[in-house]
């Protein structure tokens, strides 16, 4: 059984789609990403499945029951928009939800101690939120939403306010919760982290699905059409009817193929040119070159 599956979803605000027919399914125990640029529906999805709002048509399932208030405590989530009571104490603020979810104070209380340790974040616990900086304050609430041991994770924008070390501490709790069963959907537009981290994905735009699927299986049918370069010599090479783009970066060309050339004719017309040619090499494309090529198409 899928954790979560959606048929057909249709939610509308003043007469525009915000989702627009939308239709997938996360299976259990894996990392799911629903991508897409801002305004796609991405979160008006989120709010749907979480019971925050009502969808128009359509059907969603919550672990093989429709999506209701009943399903709320088997869920942990994380919204876009966060926000802790500043008059409590770290703990005491933890305590709180933890006992709103049905959690009995000692175990609680174990709880709270075991996630602010893993956290880095146990000499916090009787600091207020406001004391607190933006990423810190973004892991309470992340342990809000996982404290509880829900079934299914939702996290809208998790790695956004964190810095590289804290990015990649959340990531790796996140890969933790999933060996351990757990089934996580997650929104982001850093694409470095979804490529990373999902094992299906669902790409969103003006309010449709466009793109869905295993990402491994995905990035397959794109294939192999990424070069990136590093050389010495004249550009004339790159202006030629294979090339579909060019990005420079300080150690690097990354030059995009048309569908169907060979990388091999872009090797051979630098070295025609009198290019040196210090490194070429194939590379599949990226989620972010799928991402962006994907969107455009469907404007």
């Amino acid at each position: 059984m899928d954790a979560v599956v959606l048929r057909h979803v249709t939610k509308r605000f003043r007469h525009a789609d915000a989702v627009n027919d939308l239709s997938f399914e996360v299976r259990r125990g894996t990392i799911f990403g629903l991508l897409g640029p801002n305004g796609s529906g991405k979160t008006t999805t989120i709010r749907m499945i979480v019971d925050i709002l009502a969808p128009d048509s359509g059907e969603i399932l919550i672990l093989g029951k429709h999506a209701s208030r009943r399903m709320k405590p088997h869920i942990g989530y994380l919204p876009e928009e966060r926000g802790l009571f500043k008059d409590m104490k770290i703990g005491e603020l933890l305590l709180f939800f933890a006992t709103v979810k049905g959690i009995d104070k000692l175990e609680a209380g174990r709880r709270i101690d075991d996630w602010l340790a893993k956290l880095h974040l146990s000499e916090w616990k009787d600091k207020k939120p406001g004391e607190l900086s933006k990423g810190m304050a973004q892991k309470i609430q992340f342990i809000i939403a996982v404290l509880h041991e829900p079934a299914l994770l939702i996290l809208d924008e998790p790695f956004s306010g964190f810095d590289p070390v804290s990015a990649e501490m959340v990531e790796n709790v996140i890969l933790d919760l999933k060996q351990r069963g757990m089934t996580i959907i997650f929104s982001t537009h850093q694409m470095e982290q979804a490529e990373l981290l999902c094992e299906e994905i669902c790409l969103m735009s003006q309010s449709r699905k466009v793109l869905g699927g295993n990402l491994s299986e995905i990035k397959r049918s794109f294939g192999s059409n990424t070069v990136i370069l590093d050389y010495k010599g004249p550009d004339s090479f790159l202006s030629n009817g294979i090339v579909d783009r060019v990005e420079r970066y300080p150690h690097h060309t990354k030059v995009s193929l048309r569908e169907g050339a060979d990388g091999q004719e872009l090797l051979e017309r630098a070295l025609a040119t009198g290019v040196r040619v210090n490194r070429f090499e194939m590379v599949a494309a990226s989620l972010r070159d799928i991402f962006i090529a994907t969107v455009e198409a469907a404007k």
